[in-house]
């Protein structure tokens, strides 16, 4: 890769992880558009591990008293402090994880067309819009129950169909389960936590089994690039969900849905 589409891409990471807008779609059609060569293994690894950082440093505050109080309860066989919420990222990491495991090779295989990145873009922002203008965000995420976290973990195995944007979908179903648009943000952020060390870490077993030169001064860039722009995203999108509405993701994700439907239809 040419330090243009090192810079692009690990940017285009960075700012659409934690975005209701599908990382995965932009990142699978941008290189066909532009004609681009596929950036490979070694470079998902790498920006991978920036989003990671960024959402951990950013969450850092949450997370500490989480794995406290997790440990914590552990011990003492009850609830302590924060980790019902620990609990409940657990919960709601299990379906997604297991169904990427099962269903992984498939999914790469069979769901990376145009066309349903398309349809699942379209049909997963009208999903978004619904939810939330009728959400009625009367808690935030430590009061989630249990079968709230394992239903937003169920629609968060959705987002292995590219499109649906992981982040969305957990987003959507906590609207719907009475979560305000911060919390349900929140409580996605903290869910990809997992998820993003699975996949880096399955990536990176993918990798070790090949061989061939490695380009460490890209992978570092992107790394940086990745983790830098994924942390000021996750900083000025809740920022700005304390005085917007969903609306603006909704409409770019139909006006995207619109484009890819005109160029391969």
């Amino acid at each position: 890769m040419d330090l243009l589409q090192i810079l692009v891409l690990a940017l285009l990471q960075g700012l659409t992880e934690f975005l209701p807008i599908s990382s995965s779609a932009h990142l699978i059609l941008l290189p066909k558009l532009v004609g681009w060569v596929d950036q490979g293994l070694a470079f998902d690894v790498a920006v991978h591990v920036g989003t990671l950082s960024a959402v951990v440093f950013y969450m850092r505050r949450e997370i500490q008293p989480m794995i406290v109080d997790w440990s914590r309860s552990i011990y003492t066989r009850q609830t302590v402090g924060d980790s019902r919420l620990a609990w409940g990222v657990i919960i709601g990491t299990i379906p997604a994880g297991t169904a990427g495991l099962l269903l992984k090779d498939s999914v790469e295989t069979l769901l990376r067309s145009p066309l349903i990145i398309a349809g699942a873009t379209f049909a997963f922002a009208l999903l978004l819009w619904y939810a939330d203008h009728r959400a009625k965000s009367y808690k935030d995420e430590h009061q989630l129950l249990w079968l709230d976290c394992l239903i937003i973990g169920i629609a968060q195995a959705l987002a292995l169909i590219p499109g649906t944007s992981r982040s969305g979908i957990t987003i959507t179903a906590g609207l719907l389960l009475g979560l305000n648009r911060q919390a349900s943000a929140r409580f996605s952020f903290l869910l990809s936590i997992p998820l993003i060390l699975a996949a880096g870490l399955l990536k990176t077993k993918d990798l070790v089994e090949q061989a061939g030169p490695v380009d460490w001064v890209a992978l570092v860039i992107g790394a940086a690039v990745s983790g830098v722009s994924a942390y000021l995203c996750i900083h000025f999108f809740l920022k700005l969900l304390e005085r917007i509405t969903m609306t603006p993701f909704v409409l770019y994700r139909i006006a995207l849905a619109m484009l890819l439907f005109f160029v391969y239809l």
